[in-house]
């Protein structure tokens, strides 16, 4: 079993930022698979599929991004999923707007939806998929900048950058080693 989960904020106000970029992500792999979020249980909404023999769960945490462990710890232990078969998918303001960077590991580097999970998870060991947004202006805080949409220019960007983070939960869940992910969609 695998969970994939999704970091983002719920609600149409927030469902176009850079910070819901993990919510898009998962959009676009459900839609490929005609899959949709109707399951609701502890803060989060789900999906599940199987790809062959293997199930797999979509999940888009509802507690808001800083609040983002409180939902996935108990979804795992209900579904008793381990960490290594869980990737997180999220948006890092350190990478340019569209680059995708698979890590197995690391540290939060400032994003509150990643310090609650390591905080709720007890480890920061776990897959992930980040999702590049660019870093804010020099006259835009932080918060302004992941609570905004993209440009104009970077929409076409973006939307590659969705398109290839389900194309690498797809690569993943379909059987490779998490760490042949990262070599195959590292390097673009």
């Amino acid at each position: 079993m695998k969970m994939i989960i999704g970091l983002g904020n719920p609600g149409t106000k927030y469902a176009h930022t850079k910070h819901n970029i993990g919510f898009m992500v998962l959009d676009e792999y459900a839609a490929q698979h005609d899959l949709t979020f109707n399951k609701s249980k502890f803060e989060a909404l789900y999906t599940e599929t199987f790809i062959g023999k293997e199930k797999i769960i979509l999940v888009k945490p509802q507690t808001f991004m800083n609040d983002s462990g409180r939902a996935v710890r108990p979804l795992m232990d209900y579904f008793n999923v381990t960490i290594d078969d869980i990737l997180i998918v999220y948006d890092d303001l350190d990478l340019p707007a569209g680059k995708i960077r698979l890590r197995q590991k690391g540290s939060a580097g400032g994003h509150n939806g990643i310090k609650s999970l390591i905080q709720h998870l007890g480890t920061a060991n776990f897959n992930r998929i980040r999702i590049g947004i660019d870093r804010p202006f020099f006259d835009q805080t932080v918060v302004n900048h992941v609570l905004g949409g993209f440009s104009k220019e970077k929409e076409e960007i973006i939307s590659f950058a969705v398109k290839d983070g389900a194309s690498a939960i797809d690569y993943w869940v379909s059987g490779h080693p998490f760490s042949d992910a990262m070599n195959q969609y590292n390097k673009k």
